[in-house]
């Protein structure tokens, strides 16, 4: 999919999306950014998403409101009107193609999609399995959730007691030093199977049960594993047939320096070949994508990309870094609200001369910081005189 247009639905009234190596989304809550999110998946992966809903014993015969609602959620079949209309590549996308696929086979998935309620998947730190959540729950959940836990329990189940994290045959060596310095410091993580399965943290001689973990490291915790499900450990860079990562608002709960973990590991993502979709509320990853953009048009080498982060020994990704530099593209939108309307408005220029106040301001992320640094100006000047 390169461009998906938007008509009347949801909360969304209008506009398009084209897509790019990173997308980016911002806009207040419940303006459609996580709707947007899961039509795409929707439109991507009808074939998977229906044999997975067929294999779990769900069904909705021929009516199309009902399959919305097993996968968008319960009385989410309002989000279609008369009026809606979804345009994919500049093809009209149909609701109504909701037959039972001719064989049991599963088909394979080319989205994966990393829910903003992610922490609900784990109890206790384990990962919770399709059919323990309610039927109305969203189907991105549920099957985030299911893919986690079958990757611990194929991956890293067969030892006594294997190590989470730091493991070394996952991820690359400067990706695992700035998640360790910016969110888990010096815990390990382990799989302890003595009564049940679960994951602890292990501090010298000390073991930390996962619900006295700090919120970013319970919320960072679902991103680790989705990054390892992403990331195999054999010489194939990609999972199966997936082409395309959706991660919602990956910033919560992380302090600033750990969100830019978070961008390392998007940058390793994307020179693996994935296309990443991600929302945010965080002016961290528009903040990069200005950098990003400023550098690229100037030509400036991967050396002036990684004096964004802190972490040392960036070496180790020089290719990833030169590759995002001179073969990859970042795409802004936001959702802006207007009365009981919103709209999709293109930001990607991330103009801070622009005279429209949200481009100006990115979507509002970086307004506030704009008026703190006008009031303590004005206040110096008052105090000066």
């Amino acid at each position: 999919m390169k461009k998906l247009e938007i008509n009347s639905f949801g909360p969304v009234t209008g506009g398009k999306v084209e897509f790019g190596d990173i997308t980016l989304l911002i806009g207040p809550q419940a303006s459609g950014k996580s709707l947007l999110l899961q039509l795409f998946k929707y439109a991507e992966d009808l074939s998977y998403i229906k044999s997975t809903l067929l294999r779990y014993g769900y069904t909705w015969g021929n009516d199309y409101h009902k399959l919305i609602e097993l996968y968008f959620g319960e009385g989410m079949s309002s989000l279609l009107s008369e009026s809606t209309k979804i345009i994919i590549d500049g093809k009209e996308f149909l609701f109504d193609s909701v037959k039972n696929p001719k064989s049991q086979k599963l088909h394979e998935e080319k989205v994966f999609y990393i829910p903003a309620q992610r922490v609900l998947t784990l109890d206790n730190g384990w990962p919770r399995n399709f059919q323990s959540f309610e039927t109305a729950s969203p189907f991105v959940l549920k099957n985030f959730s299911e893919a986690l836990r079958l990757l611990m329990e194929k991956e890293f189940d067969e030892q006594p007691e294997p190590d989470i994290f730091p493991a070394k045959n996952r991820l690359n060596k400067a990706l695992r030093d700035s998640i360790n310095s910016g969110i888990f410091s010096t815990g390990n993580i382990i799989l302890e199977k003595q009564t049940k399965k679960r994951m602890v943290m292990k501090i010298g001689s000390h073991r930390i049960p996962f619900l006295s973990w700090s919120a970013g490291q319970k919320e960072f915790l679902s991103l680790l594993m989705s990054l390892y499900w992403l990331c195999p450990p054999a010489k194939t860079p990609m999972r199966g047939r997936v082409k395309y990562v959706v991660i919602e608002e990956p910033e919560m709960g992380l302090h600033p320096e750990a969100i830019k973990s978070l961008l390392l590991q998007s940058i390793e993502l994307v020179s693996r070949g994935y296309k990443l979709l991600i929302s945010t509320h965080s002016a961290v990853f528009l903040e990069f994508a200005w950098a990003f953009g400023f550098l690229r048009e100037h030509k400036q080498g991967w050396d002036r990309l990684s004096k964004l982060f802190t972490d040392k020994k960036l070496t180790q990704m020089k290719d990833n870094l030169e590759t995002m530099l001179l073969k990859k593209n970042i795409r802004s939108y936001y959702f802006r609200r207007a009365d009981n309307d919103v709209y999709i408005e293109d930001l990607s220029d991330l103009d801070v001369g622009s005279d429209i106040d949200y481009m100006a301001e990115w979507g509002g992320l970086s307004s506030f910081s704009e008026r703190a640094s006008n009031v303590v100006s004005a206040s110096v000047l008052s105090v000066n005189k």
